[in-house]
């Protein structure tokens, strides 16, 4: 089951937050609800526990996709797929014009999946995560 995620749900907040404490090391999700007014995110349930999510930005007419993490044990079960189609389903609810992220070129499974559904390299960064190139992608919609 694919929800989105609330301010006011503090209990998933902190569920998503200590599943993912790599990703939310230094930021928390509190404060990007209530300082970013452009901040959402997606989580994906499997019985009643947080396995993957998508945090983007709804930016007037545009999305960006910040973050994207499925837990290590389920990966390979097209949650990812489920979630970035939802994604896609919210862009075009919205009618925007293109979903933008960027991704580490030496990840080729999310390479993989992007380029499933449509995104294509716009960019390159030289050396962007320090000692690995980001590669500028794109899903045009409209």
């Amino acid at each position: 089951m694919i929800i989105n995620l609330k301010k006011e749900q503090e209990e998933r907040i902190q569920e998503l937050e200590e599943k993912f404490p790599n990703i939310f090391l230094n930021n928390d999700i509190i404060s990007d609800f209530k300082n970013n007014p452009y901040t959402n995110y997606l989580l994906y349930i499997i019985e009643d526990k947080i396995v993957g999510f998508i945090n983007y930005y709804l930016i007037y007419d545009r999305m960006e996709i910040v973050n994207f993490n499925v837990l290590e044990f389920f990966q390979n079960k097209h949650i990812g797929s489920k979630l970035l189609e939802e994604l896609i389903r919210v862009a075009n609810q919205n009618k925007l014009f293109n979903i933008t992220l960027e991704v580490r070129s030496d990840n080729k499974k999310a390479i993989y999946l992007y380029n499933k559904y449509g995104f294509k390299q716009v960019a390159i960064r030289k050396n962007y995560y320090i000692d690995v190139d980001g590669i500028l992608m794109e899903k045009e919609l409209m």
